[in-house]
């Protein structure tokens, strides 16, 4: 019997069933993604520990609101100059042996603040320096992980990262919450870095970069690790060398994102998207999250409000794996900002009752808005723009986009958490809130405007919308037609 010849994954997906094509095994993809994104857990855990440590600080080192800004932000900062030169970085040495150089300095900045945490110079460089980890770990885990999944679990692993993030968060917050000496607590932290350097030792490279590097030998072998022994990698391997040799052909320029209106465009939706993000508030949220239930003056302690808060956004951001296939990308992106806008609006209304009359009955609200706005953003707003950038730029152009976009959202990222504590100086904790409740609600509207629907849509699909109204019809009007002639 001939064997058929397969053009691409998709169509050695459709022929498995037919032609009796052993399907890959999903474990061992799952144990390496799930390995590779504890880079993630250990991200969250550094965006994490301002929570508890910055009013720690406060009480014991009296630092002012400008220095305890600069240790919220310095991260992100850090985090923006460390994306920028990652894509690169990871073509030249690997994706794995970058993610294991990454964690280094974050390791690093756990042991610094440990036993220099009185000296607020060497805890600026310590976060910062960590930041850098994080930015690089932001553009290299999620690629490995990519490169390591069969078409037909790829969404799946690919919202593991998100996922991982906010488990780092929520471990953040519990030692936070557990341990009050600064210096264990730094010291604890460190112990997940560890654990990501000996476990991810015995995880294979990346097949991708392998055949970059025409090491077709170990791609092969990486493959059937990733597969299992049963699976036939002939073809996968085959496409993976040609998308390479393709990629290698055109060198995208920055100037190509404006050459044409498609792609012009597909630089607006998704620069937009990434503005709406970063201006929601979501990092001053999450940073100076024990400082809101702290002024609150709820029932529940800050600690305990900041765990449950902790906590709900792991379940939304797992539920939102199951949502983002089924409910679609626009709908859920405009479902999230529209209830973060309100949530943020009644937070912002309560604080500011509260400067001229008794809101103490109403000091459940600060809990129920931060976790209907962060349950919200997990579920839209934060994996969401992600995942378009991928699905509205062609491979020519993909890579440049994305990493402008990545330091576009962490630039952004750093401008908010430093200049939170000056708005809180300026307008008041209540206006501020009702600032980033302003700038949700003009999110909507973009999306609405804007954001064109790319569940279940081909690059090409997406490209044609992107040139107007006529082209979605004539796109409607022709996948009718071919389902008449099939029926």
């Amino acid at each position: 019997m001939t064997r058929p010849v397969l053009v691409t994954e998709n169509s050695r997906s459709a022929l498995m069933t037919a032609t009796g094509i052993a399907p890959p095994e999903t474990l061992p993809q799952f144990v390496a993604a799930f390995v590779a994104t504890l880079s993630a857990v250990c991200m969250g855990m550094v965006f994490s520990w301002t929570a508890s440590a910055l009013p720690r600080l406060e009480t014991e080192f009296h630092i002012s609101d400008s220095q305890g800004a600069w240790i919220g932000s310095l991260v992100t900062l850090g985090a923006f100059i460390g994306a920028i030169p990652t894509g690169s970085i990871v073509h030249h040495i690997g994706r794995k042996r970058t993610l294991q150089i990454l964690i280094l300095p974050l390791l690093i900045s756990w042991i610094l603040i440990a036993y220099y945490y009185h000296c607020i110079p060497v805890v600026y460089f310590a976060r910062f320096i960590a930041g850098l980890s994080a930015g690089g770990i932001s553009v290299a885990a999620p690629m490995y992980v990519s490169e390591l999944a069969h078409i037909s679990i790829r969404g799946t692993l690919g919202t593991f990262f998100q996922v991982q993030i906010t488990v780092g968060l929520l471990i953040g917050y519990l030692f936070g919450g557990i341990i009050t000496d600064l210096r264990l607590l730094s010291l604890v932290s460190s112990i997940l870095p560890l654990i990501f350097l000996l476990s991810f030792a015995f995880i294979p490279e990346s097949p991708v970069y392998l055949c970059e590097i025409s090491n077709m030998e170990d791609a092969a072998k990486n493959l059937v690790w990733f597969r299992g022994q049963t699976y036939d990698v002939d073809d996968e391997l085959l496409k993976i060398t040609e998308d390479i040799k393709e990629s290698r052909k055109v060198k995208a320029k920055i100037s190509d994102l404006v050459k044409t209106k498609a792609t012009f465009k597909g630089l607006i939706v998704g620069f937009g998207l990434m503005i709406f993000q970063q201006l929601s508030g979501i990092n001053a949220v999450l940073f100076y999250t024990n400082y809101i239930f702290d002024r609150s003056g709820g029932s529940l302690s800050p600690k305990h409000c900041t765990i449950v808060v902790g906590l709900v956004q792991v379940i939304a951001t797992l539920g939102s794996t199951v949502l983002i296939e089924k409910a679609g990308r626009k709908m859920l992106l405009v479902l999230s900002d529209l209830i973060m806008c309100i949530s943020l609006a009644a937070l912002g209304v309560y604080f500011y009752l509260d400067t001229f009359t008794d809101v103490t009955a109403y000091s459940f609200v600060p809990l129920i808005s931060v976790a209907l706005f962060i349950i919200f953003f997990s579920i839209g707003f934060g994996p969401i723009p992600w995942m378009i950038m991928a699905e509205i730029f062609t491979p020519k152009v993909k890579g440049i986009a994305s990493s402008l976009a990545a330091s576009l959202n962490w630039f952004l990222a750093f401008m908010v958490t430093n200049q939170f504590a000056t708005m809180l100086d300026f307008f008041g904790i209540g206006p501020t809130f009702l600032i980033f409740s302003v700038i949700c609600g003009l999110g909507t509207a973009f999306v609405l405007l804007f954001v064109p629907e790319t569940k279940g849509r081909t690059i090409e699909e997406v490209q044609a919308i992107m040139l107007g109204v006529q082209a979605e019809k004539n796109l409607v009007n022709e996948k009718t037609n071919k389902m008449s002639t099939f029926v």
